[in-house]
């Protein structure tokens, strides 16, 4: 059996000098084609280098090693803010208009507050609601005392022509009036007091109710009128001949409707039958005229009905909505009232909107009879039992309204 030699190494596998194995022969080189060569081998397939990735078939230095562990030791960057979005030019204009609102209301409510209280200390007061022995105690709502005077002692001679309003010295009571703001919000009633009901006037006797006026002023005239009715006055309103025409014509005149003519030269007032819109001069002549077939009840009617219409007018749009008006008549009101002690504006302001729709009366009082004092009404059970149903709170039955009626 002929022996076979052993097989050597490839020389064409054999590692060249250093250990770097050597290139196939050509022959064994893949053709063109890709595939393998005569003897079957193909070459080993290496990963082609990433283009422009120059770290590979590379060894790292020192210096990118020390570059690597600066990097993992170093904290990750905190994450940069970013800017919160911008609000649309829109959304801008809206809070710039609001602030300015904002900023003009603040101006009215502050400038309103400061001419409340300037117009409030520019009111004239004095001491009427004085405490004495066996006044009454609080009764059921508000009660105002309202009263009309003829002094002219702040009148120019000028003044006192131009109105007509003579020459008469002292202080005397043209208007008496109780104003009653009952509780639970139902409608005010205003009661005229005539001025020649005959009353115990405290201290004096019995007397007509317009002499406690003369003879003690506000204050004794306000305890002749609680000792009468038996009710607790809360407020009190005085108005005189000096401002009154101002307050008129600052509203721009009053409606009035007359069922007859007026003509009354101690009062300067010539009216013709209708309604008109009256200035101040001939408003003022209007409350004073007496120039009626029942005189002093007359005139309390036209009192009342123009109390009721100056109200309306005063607290219309035409007048709240006009600054010139509005501050005309607040002027010309802190000229022509004197208030009590503890009274203010605001009270006065309540007092005008309870006024605008009221019910009105006069004083039920017995047929005019002699007296001390001359002719006077004399208080009777009707007085009595009206002045207890008013300050129980109670409503008024029609027998018991006099002359009632609202503005015409």
């Amino acid at each position: 059996m002929p022996r076979i030699p052993a097989r050597g190494p490839d020389p064409r596998r054999a590692p060249a000098p250093g250990g770097r194995p050597t290139h196939p022969a050509p022959a064994d080189r893949p053709s063109p084609s890709g595939q393998p060569g005569p003897g079957g081998y193909a070459p080993t397939q290496k990963p082609e280098p990433i283009p422009g990735d120059r770290s590979r078939g590379r060894r790292s230095s020192p210096a990118d090693r020390r570059d690597r562990d600066r990097s993992a030791a170093r904290p990750p960057a905190p994450p940069r803010p970013t800017a919160p979005p911008r609000p649309r030019r829109g959304g801008r204009r809206a809070v710039r208009v609001g602030k300015i609102l904002l900023i003009l209301l603040l101006v009215v409510v502050l400038g309103s507050v400061g001419l409340l209280f300037y117009y409030d200390s520019r009111l004239d007061r004095i001491d009427a609601l004085r405490a004495y022995a066996g006044r009454p105690s609080d009764t059921p709502g508000t009660n105002w005392l309202i009263v009309g005077t003829d002094s002219r002692s702040d009148l120019t001679e000028e003044q006192r022509r131009a109105l007509a309003t003579g020459d008469a010295d002292g202080s005397r009571t043209d208007t008496i009036m109780l104003v009653h703001n009952p509780p639970g919000g139902g409608k005010a009633i205003v009661v005229s007091i005539p001025r020649d009901l005959y009353v115990e006037v405290p201290g004096q006797g019995s007397l007509k109710i317009n002499a406690s006026f003369s003879i003690g002023g506000p204050a004794l005239l306000v305890q002749t009128v609680e000792n009468l009715t038996g009710i607790h006055i809360d407020h009190y309103a005085e108005i005189g001949f000096g401002g009154f025409d101002t307050l008129v014509d600052a509203v721009g005149g009053v409606d009035m409707c007359i069922d007859q003519p007026l003509n009354d030269p101690k009062a300067g007032l010539r009216l013709a039958k209708g309604c008109h819109r009256l200035d101040g001069r001939q408003a003022l002549g209007l409350v004073r005229t007496r120039a009626f077939p029942r005189a002093d009840l007359e005139r309390v009617v036209n009192q009342r009905k123009f109390l009721a219409a100056l109200v309306s007018r005063a607290t219309s749009p035409t007048v709240l909505l006009n600054p010139f008006r509005l501050f005309g008549f607040i002027g010309g009101a802190i000229d022509a009232l004197t208030v009590d002690e503890r009274d203010h504006i605001w009270n006065l302001a309540s007092l005008m909107f309870a006024l605008r729709d009221p019910i009105t009366t006069t004083t039920p009082a017995g047929e005019s009879t002699f007296t001390d004092e001359g002719l006077a009404l004399p208080v009777n059970e009707q007085t009595e039992e009206f002045f207890a149903l008013l300050r129980a709170g109670q409503p008024i039955p029609d027998d018991l309204l006099v002359d009632a009626g609202g503005p015409s």
